[in-house]
């Protein structure tokens, strides 16, 4: 296909699933190499490029040559999804997460299969569904709740049950039919899905979920769930009653006697016959009263008449607000509990699900949300001459950061004992330059308060936290240069500000140490707010972060303008298996070189041997012309 007919066919699909019919052609459109080229430049430049599957394959020996091959495969019906790799990542309290790797080549389909189904299903997706998806993030989810949660009585959690490794291939298929005519395409789905596991050396089939790991994984998630979407949708509909809630009878009444002491005064005034007394007297009433009536709601809290239901959701995790009893929490429920069992097949957590009262908080994306009333106030002008007093909204919805997030972070971390603020060094970092060192500490808690930067409490719960951290840092300074905590801050300290130095083009630069002031809670990227810091450049490298900084020219072919690498000439076979501190001490006293990534790439594959070797210099050369 051209690539002017490929863009018009990609232009026209949101429009066509907008307007509610089934998309047609695309296994067709997974021939053309627009879509393969726009995959490999997302693929491959993501941080787990060199992260290989079963195959031992990544993206350092895959080229634009290598697309046409697999384009074939897939357009003939040839190609078949490899098993993934699984791995396992730590979580909290000891337990596991799982991470299924894909191979490199199906990781490639799989991001050009996410583009397609992204076209489709993105015009549709709620907007209560915040989770992968362009332009939504945590703190999108987080921002509706505080925004638009105010009043809300209960809190409805639903936890389900392991629901990446328990959705239904056959539900997911078939909702995908709903909207794709293309059996073909939807084929190539269900292949991944059951591609199976590989744990060692043992081949595990899949029957049911989606690998998490997978490019593809987070959409089929959506899809799965945005069932989930239009069912609450409709539930909201026939749920919520009443255009506002009734006025408070207590409220009502003092309302209403203010309004006769008002009118008394105005007649006594028309009239011009009242005494200072009686004035005095009928202001100080109405004053008695108005003070009465600011103490109360101008509306009915428990207006029955009035019932409101809020949702929020971020791929499995999801939240309801109920505006009403308690019944009729209960009542939400038990409906949404029935859905996910009947029409999905997934399971609710009895354990982690519940009705909780809104005052008294939950957990929802690592933040605890809760409402709050807060006391009256006084507020003076610029001038200082005029105050009033104001009572603020009831039962607004507050973010807050949970103590035991901070307590887990630093302890994750290896920052020391958050409860006697003992700080402590860290023995993985002594290898590294001091500016890895601050630039490491910096990334960990900067990223931290980042994602909690909308609680309104962030500052004050993450001051104890960069105090720990501070000392940790210090102290790993010192024992790196076996000196005391003392000498060492007094050296980084200029004025209010700490600092290191190093050289870089020959200029001396320095790496300043954040602080929780710099923190900016106006506007957080929200592309970067869902990834955690990457602070494994800074600390778990085998090359410096200040020798990356002056690799400028390749060795190898003399350019300049490519990104370059710091190449290890040795390998590290002798010293493997000593651990990672042994291991990192040694990959960075080795014999290193500046190679680009071309080059880089090219010694890898063992088409050039050596820098020093006249052949490797005349194919460079010859690939530059």
């Amino acid at each position: 296909m051209l690539p002017e007919t490929v863009m018009a066919r990609l232009e026209a699909i949101p429009t066509l699933a907008a307007s509610g019919k089934r998309v047609n052609g695309l296994h067709r459109l997974m021939g053309s190499r627009l879509l393969w080229e726009q995959g490999l430049s997302k693929v491959a430049s993501n941080r787990g490029a060199m992260t290989p599957g079963v195959d031992g394959e990544t993206f350092a020996d895959f080229g634009p040559e290598d697309l046409a091959p697999l384009i074939a495969s897939v357009t003939t019906g040839a190609y078949k999804p490899k098993p993934v790799r699984r791995v396992f990542i730590p979580k909290s309290k000891g337990k596991r997460r799982p991470l299924g790797i894909p191979t490199r080549d199906d990781r490639l389909v799989q991001e050009v299969v996410r583009q397609l189904l992204e076209r489709i299903y993105e015009p549709v997706f709620s907007n209560a569904s915040h989770g992968f998806r362009p332009g939504k993030s945590c703190h999108t989810a987080l921002e509706h709740v505080k925004a638009v949660w105010t009043g809300v009585k209960w809190l409805v959690d639903v936890d389900v049950t392991g629901f990446f490794d328990n959705i239904d291939h056959d539900v997911l298929l078939r909702l995908l039919r709903k909207r794709i005519d293309d059996e073909k395409f939807v084929g190539l789905i269900g292949d991944m899905l059951k591609a199976g596991v590989m744990e060692g050396r043992t081949h595990n089939p899949t029957y049911s979920g989606t690998p998490q790991g997978g490019i593809v994984s987070p959409i089929l998630a959506n899809i799965y769930l945005h069932e989930l979407d239009e069912f609450v949708a409709e539930r909201i509909a026939a749920f919520e009653k009443g255009k506002a809630r009734a006025t408070n009878p207590e409220y009502g009444r003092l309302a209403a006697r203010i309004a006769k002491q008002r009118k008394r005064l105005k007649s006594h005034q028309a009239r011009g016959n009242a005494d200072e007394a009686t004035m005095a007297a009928i202001l100080a009433k109405i004053d008695v009263l108005s003070k009465q009536m600011r103490t109360l709601p101008s509306r009915d809290g428990m207006d029955a008449g009035y019932r409101r239901l809020r949702y929020c959701r971020y791929a499995d995790d999801f939240l309801f607000g109920v505006i009403g009893s308690k019944e009729d929490a209960r009542q939400v429920f038990a409906e949404v509990e029935g859905f996910l069992t009947n029409a999905l097949a997934l399971s609710v957590s009895e354990e982690k699900s519940g009705i909780r009262k809104a005052s008294d908080g939950t957990a929802f994306l690592g933040y605890e949300v809760r409402t709050y009333t807060g006391r009256q106030w006084t507020v003076r002008s610029r001038r200082g001459s005029q105050h009033f007093t104001r009572r603020p909204p009831s039962e607004v919805m507050q973010l807050n950061v949970p103590w035991e997030k901070v307590f887990e972070f630093a302890s994750k971390k290896g920052y020391g004992d958050m409860a006697v603020l003992k700080a402590r060094h860290r023995n993985t970092l002594l290898s590294c330059s001091d500016a890895e060192i601050v630039l490491a500490y910096n990334a960990e808690l900067r990223g931290f308060a980042n994602y909690y930067a909308l609680a309104r409490d962030v500052k004050f719960k993450l001051n104890r936290l960069e105090f720990i951290q501070r000392w940790s840092m210090f102290k790993t300074l010192a024992s790196k240069h076996k000196s005391s905590v003392r000498v060492v801050a007094a050296r980084m300290r200029s004025g209010q500000e700490y600092s290191v130095g190093y050289v870089a083009d020959g200029q001396p630069r320095s790496v300043r140490v954040w602080k929780l002031m710099d923190l900016k809670r106006e506007w957080i990227d929200p592309v970067k707010v869902d990834t955690p810091p990457w602070t494994q450049i800074y600390s778990h490298s085998r090359t410096d972060w200040v020798d990356r900084q002056n690799a400028k020219q390749c060795e190898a072919c003399g350019r300049t303008d490519r990104p370059c690498h710091v190449h290890h000439v040795e390998g590290l076979a002798d010293v493997k298996h000593c651990g990672l501190a042994t291991m990192m001490k040694a990959a960075r006293a080795r014999k290193t070189k500046v190679l680009c990534d071309l080059c880089h790439a090219d010694i890898h594959r063992g088409q050039l041997p050596d820098s020093r070797n006249m052949n490797g210099v005349i194919a460079a050369e010859s690939r530059m012309q």
